[in-house]
């Protein structure tokens, strides 16, 4: 095949993938939409059409990354447009797979859609969807594990963050006797409210491999375990933050309120180091290893 021709057909691969990409993240548009009139209506129906075409959305999703990794050859994980996908989908699939135990409870999906369409939406206007060669450090077994690893636990924090948000909202709703249609019972509330402690307790211990197998990528491609740029600062402050957290879940008069706000402080270090510290980095001309190239 001649170099004329595969380029070619890279290009027209490359357009068949975001014309895709563009019609999952209007998909999540729809659900959010669909979402949030369930959310004032309180209607089954729309509870239902969100939930399944965020569904159809999520499974498309997770079908177009597989695509680009056949195309690519690699877990397509290595540019911020990868990550951004990557981190979309995992939200998504992750709260479908946990709101199998709670059907008819759709808040917290209205949040994950707007997650998920947030990234997608930023992967596709403000990043490149090239595939092209990566630098050799960027060539390491410990990097994609590095990248997994710190990926799937910021899905699993995000998802516990939407339902810690809409424990809070109905909980809110209540106590002012405006509960019903939430899909939630006063008896369910508790059990709820621990899947998202449950999910900060899967995210944990993945984030720690991440700072761990990134920690070994960095001292095998520079000689470093650790040099301070500004997401290795946040990602050790997200750590802290979540390990604060989960330590208030085990004490009876901070289990509450207090535990939860350090869930979502915890979320929101997460979204300054994911993609706040790239943005930051390269706004302030702040050299790193992790400021993205493209």
């Amino acid at each position: 095949m001649s170099y004329d021709s595969i380029l070619s057909r890279d290009s027209f691969l490359l357009s068949v993938e975001l014309r895709f990409f563009w019609a999952i993240a209007f998909a999540y548009g729809i659900s959010l939409i669909l979402h949030i009139f369930h959310v004032l209506t309180r209607g089954a129906f729309s509870g239902k059409a969100a939930y399944t075409v965020l569904w159809a959305a999520g499974v498309s999703h997770a079908a177009l990354i597989t695509f680009r990794a056949f195309e690519a050859g690699r877990v397509p994980i290595q540019t911020l447009y990868e990550s951004l996908s990557w981190f979309a989908c995992s939200a998504v699939l992750t709260w479908l797979f946990v709101s199998r135990k709670w059907k008819g409870v759709y808040l917290p999906g209205a949040i994950v859609a707007a997650l998920a369409m947030s990234a997608s939406l930023y992967a596709l206007l403000e990043r490149s969807p090239a595939i092209g060669p990566l630098p050799p450090q960027f060539r390491s077994w410990w990097f994609e594990w590095h990248l997994m690893l710190t990926l799937f636990s910021y899905a699993f924090f995000a998802v516990s963050a939407a339902i810690e948000i809409s424990w809070l909202a109905i909980k809110r709703s209540v106590l002012y006797g405006r509960a019903a249609g939430y899909g939630l019972t006063a008896g369910m509330m508790d059990g709820f409210h621990d899947a998202s402690m449950k999910l900060v307790l899967f995210g944990f211990p993945l984030l720690t491999f991440g700072l761990l197998s990134g920690a070994a990528w960095a001292n095998a491609a520079w000689g470093k375990y650790w040099i301070w740029d500004p997401f290795e600062a946040w990602s050790l402050v997200t750590w802290f933050v979540f390990a604060i957290y989960l330590h208030a879940k085990a004490v009876p008069t901070l289990k509450g309120l207090p535990a939860s706000f350090f869930n979502l402080l915890g979320f929101a270090c997460m979204l300054m180091t994911f993609p706040g510290a790239n943005w930051l980095a390269s706004l302030l001309g702040i050299p790193g290893l992790h400021v993205y190239a493209v």
